[in-house]
């Protein structure tokens, strides 16, 4: 059997979650990946690195059947129909989280159950005759497993616990069981950390289900867009909501480790983490969707993370806040399609990439327009930060991009330095040290970051990068010719239809790479910028149509085969569809002046579309308390 056979494509996958771990779950019922718990955590099933030693959780009919699935309106509850000539069966997947109310006490207490999942049968017509294999793995499948079958449980000393009444017959690490589920018949199994209470958490799977519901319902409930595509724009909302670590607050960048970027290549890696760049851009994407509850946590967040390796910044930090990500191969492990090497941990987390200084000061304007408050501890570290920046911005580094070659002067690292000296001046404005460097900066830009054809280059030694179209969406100015004639040479040079690939230079590694899908939406902001509303317009629904079969996006996509590549699902897509829905909403209100200046620009005008400016700060603080979701790091419930 080819690699292709062993592996379902990336984009049939969907995905659950608690706010804490995840599960990815193929259209055919399989669980291929799944880490409880924290998102970074040794994964108990992790066959989509290995299909053959990777553990998984498999639940199909026998025989020829079909698959329609979705998830359950406006939640991560995932719900997969198997429509056999014999009957029908809806196989219901996710992981609970929320809270309920207790009957004696009138208050809400913690569902206690972070890291279950629950999987559940259910009969819709005739009979369904079902083969179940369940085969969990340790330390990224290095280490054997075996298994054993005691009250109702099935168990391995450290691994979860699968809670079951089926009569599995077990050898070493493989579980295997056959079932027939008729009409109207409702068959659960709970998947549960090794510190699950002790009583048989099936019995309570109506409740889990119930208030999981309740949970996301009430999340995007709170979603102020009410624009065109809004199934999308909320779809990405709660996406990236999933992703999102509860007990800190950071937000994973993506929730799986070397999902390749060139199938049979080099190009993976674990993008389980938290980059300060990612989680600026998401949380834009959120505060005007109305969810500022979700700035004031990862501010939280990014002073802790930031306070530990001052006056420098790391692009990235751990989902706790830790500096060092040291990242190893895992030999033993073949890869997605036999993509190698299988890393564990990302080496980039030691780069210098100047952009990310400026991308924190950015958000911190945004966060203060939108009504939040600078406490004093966070106005000292946004100092040191645009000192530093000012300090350095004369310098290479290694690009947004992280290439692994040697540093140059990026053209993005010296707009993000400008944004640096600009948002720190608007913020603390009595200096006038910011302003001067600001226009030092700029003069600089223009004078060597603009090619003689009159386009913005990739750095100042030349190149061409699909980055530099966010400088009209970053406030900085630039003369319409320049403009279009940079958006004409990105297009020329890196576009494969409606796709772009970021760039074209050698950049340390071996292989090319697919089209990287946020390059398209800021395509797509630049021709708004640029006053082309309908061909922007058209673009963006055609990226839409991108997505899979319920709305997730991957990092990448092979321009010919439309087939997904990189980490899944991927949050830098998922907030590109909500900037560029909002920017689009913006264009139809203002014109091209409304998708121009900052993103506190942009969010004070659609937070005063959406609001209006009287109720602007009575929804932010409305938005707050939904915001803060399992605060503590012993994952109980912290509600306002």
């Amino acid at each position: 059997m080819s690699p292709a056979e062993r592996y379902p494509p990336i984009r049939d996958y969907a995905v659950i979650g608690d706010c804490h771990g995840c599960a990815l779950v193929s259209r055919d019922g399989r669980i291929d990946w799944c880490a409880l718990q924290r998102f970074d955590a040794d994964p108990v099933f992790l066959r989509l690195l290995d299909a053959g030693r990777g553990g998984f959780w498999e639940i199909a009919p026998v025989g020829e059947y079909r698959v329609e699935r979705q998830y359950l309106l406006d939640t991560a509850i995932l719900q997969t129909e198997f429509i056999t000539p014999q009957g029908r069966l809806r196989l219901t997947d996710f992981m609970p989280v929320g809270r309920k109310l207790d009957a004696g006490t009138h208050d809400y207490v913690n569902l206690n159950a972070p890291g279950w999942l629950v999987r559940r049968l259910e009969g819709l017509s005739g009979e369904v005759a079902l083969r179940m294999r369940y085969r969990p793995s340790r330390s990224y499948a290095a280490e054997p497993v075996r298994l054993h079958r005691l009250d109702g449980r099935l168990q391995s000393e450290g691994l979860p616990v699968l809670f079951t009444d089926l009569e599995f017959e077990v050898q070493d690490d493989l579980a295997e069981a056959s079932l027939t589920v008729t009409a109207g018949e409702t068959r659960d199994l709970v998947l549960a950390a090794t510190n699950a209470e002790r009583q048989c958490p099936r019995d309570r799977v109506d409740e889990f289900l119930t208030v999981t519901t309740a949970f996301w319902q009430e999340w995007l409930g709170y979603c102020r867009y009410r624009g065109p595509h809004a199934a999308m724009v909320r779809r990405s909302a709660l996406t990236l909501k999933l992703m999102t670590y509860a007990p800190g607050g950071g937000l994973v960048a993506a929730l799986t480790t070397s999902l390749p970027e060139q199938i049979g290549g080099e190009r993976n890696w674990d993008y389980r983490y938290c980059w300060l760049r990612d989680g600026c851009f998401t949380l834009y994407a959120l505060a005007v969707l109305g969810y500022h509850g979700e700035a004031s946590r990862f501010h939280d967040y990014l002073i802790q993370a930031c306070g530990r390796t001052l006056p420098e910044i790391q692009i990235m930090y751990g989902i706790d806040g830790e500096p060092r990500l040291p990242e190893r191969a895992l030999e033993h492990l073949s890869g997605y399609r036999d993509s190698r090497p299988v890393r564990v941990g990302n080496e980039a987390h030691t780069q210098r990439q100047m952009d990310i200084y400026g991308q924190v000061l950015d958000l911190a304007l945004l966060y203060r327009r939108l009504g939040g408050r600078l406490s004093e501890q966070y106005r000292r570290l946004l100092t040191v930060i645009a000192r530093f920046s000012q300090d350095h911005w004369q310098e290479p580094d290694q690009g947004l991009w992280e290439m692994r070659g040697p540093a140059r002067h990026h053209l993005h690292g010296k707009l993000m330095s400008w944004v640096a000296m600009d948002r720190v001046h608007q913020l603390f404005g009595t200096d006038d040290q910011w302003c001067r460097s600001a226009e030092e900066i700029a003069r600089c830009i223009r004078q060597a970051g603009v090619d003689p054809a009159g386009y913005l280059r990739q750095a100042f030694d030349g190149g061409v990068d699909a980055a530099v179209l966010l400088a009209p969406m970053l406030g900085f100015e630039l003369a319409p010719a320049v403009l279009d004639a940079t958006v004409a040479k990105v297009r020329e040079t890196l576009g494969r239809g409606d796709y772009l690939r970021r760039y074209l230079d050698h950049d340390g590694l071996e292989g090319e790479e697919g089209a990287f899908l946020i390059c398209s939406f800021w395509l797509v902001d630049a021709l708004l910028a640029s006053d082309r509303g309908e061909e922007a317009q058209a673009l963006f629904e055609r990226l839409l149509e991108c997505a899979n079969d319920v709305g997730l996006y991957a990092e990448e996509v092979d321009p010919a085969s439309h087939d997904f590549l990189g980490n899944f699902p991927q949050a830098f897509t998922h907030l590109a569809v909500i900037g560029s829905a909002v920017n689009l909403d913006l264009y139809r209100q203002h014109g091209a002046a409304g998708v121009r200046g900052s993103y506190a620009d942009r969010a004070a005008r659609q937070v005063s579309v959406t609001f209006g400016w009287r109720g602007v700060f009575a929804a932010i603080r409305q938005c707050g308390r939904v915001g803060r979701l399992w605060s503590s790091r012993h994952s109980k419930l912290a509600w306002p």
